[in-house]
């Protein structure tokens, strides 16, 4: 069997092995650093080009739903956790800095491919992801108007520019190569795009780990804590977000909603952030990753055996 094709068949485990490489090995991160950019081009590019062209756009019914579970995602629930800062007086603590940085970013560029690893179709997170990411710089001028130590928001907003472009730029290539070339690809070479982006995936999360490992190198119990309180923010939201909206919409729609409630884009806030701000959460940045690469294996059998029940009535 071709490598790609085992890659696609076993991609939660091939995400586990960049994480554990990640890890266990922090001196691969920095020759990995100068290419995560082109990586996150090709992950784009090689998911795209699995999808139908003509599905993702959507419905004018769906492009409504995702523009206001964006509000949602990226503007309610900040300003929610800035609330609670501000009753508590926790404002300046890394916890409510953590929170705030991760609600307020859009969705990963992952979550399609990862929509995929579990069984659900990628349009709906791809529609999630490029209009929250399009969306950033109205949804996230409250959270720095309100908290204007956290930094420069004309760099967070150049950053999300720099996103969309790139989005745009890759999903422009993919559709005049699906259209073009690739009308009815086989079954082989949609395995092979497949593996190819969870390839993508797994090398990308390696750039990203030399954090965590030096944190437990230093202060195992501070690592444990971010590793902690990680998982229990991005699953837990996974799981309320799920619970909620299942009975409601459609699997695609409400797996693709709660993926993307608990794995989001917070790297994009760091081009800006100042290092006073950027330090004392530097350790989750890393742990983050762990949640968000466990996600396909963790979280794929609640998914496929509770979302369906709601396809079964529609």
């Amino acid at each position: 069997m071709y490598p790609l094709h085992l890659a696609a068949r076993h991609g939660p485990i091939v995400l586990i092995a960049g994480l554990a490489a990640g890890l266990l090995l922090p001196g691969l991160a920095e020759p990995m650093r100068p290419l995560l950019p082109p990586l996150v081009v090709l992950l784009l590019f090689s998911t795209i080009l699995r999808m139908d062209p003509g599905a993702i756009p959507g419905s004018r019914s769906d492009l409504r739903e995702v523009a206001l579970t964006v509000v949602g995602l990226q503007f309610v629930v900040p300003m929610i956790v800035l609330a609670i800062g501000f009753a508590g007086g926790w404002t300046g603590t890394p916890v409510i800095l953590a929170l705030l940085i991760m609600a307020a970013a859009p969705s990963i560029s992952g979550s399609p491919n990862m929509c995929m690893m579990m069984g659900f179709s990628p349009e709906h997170a791809m529609r999630l992801m490029v209009i929250g990411t399009a969306a950033l710089p109205l949804t996230v001028l409250p959270v720095f108007w309100l908290m204007p130590e956290l930094g420069d928001i004309q760099s967070v907003l150049f950053a999300g520019l720099r996103l969309l472009l790139t989005i745009g730029i890759a999903a422009l290539a993919a559709i005049t190569v699906r259209r073009t070339l690739l009308r009815s690809p086989s079954k082989s070479t949609l395995l092979n795009l497949e593996g190819l982006a969870t390839i993508t995936l797994a090398v990308f999360v390696i750039g990203l780990m030399p954090s965590v490992s030096a944190t437990a190198l230093g202060n195992p119990q501070r690592a444990i804590f971010w590793i902690v309180f990680a998982c229990l923010v991005n699953f837990g939201a996974q799981i309320a977000v799920f619970r909620l909206m299942r009975n409601k919409w459609s699997a695609t729609k409400s797996v693709a909603v709660s993926l993307i409630a608990g794995n989001r884009n917070i790297a994009i806030f760091f081009v800006a952030l100042s290092s006073e701000v950027t330090t004392p959460v530097m350790a989750f940045i890393g742990a983050y990753q762990i949640p968000m690469y466990l996600t396909p294996i963790l979280m794929r059998r609640m998914y496929q055996i509770e979302a369906p029940l709601r396809d079964t009535q529609d």
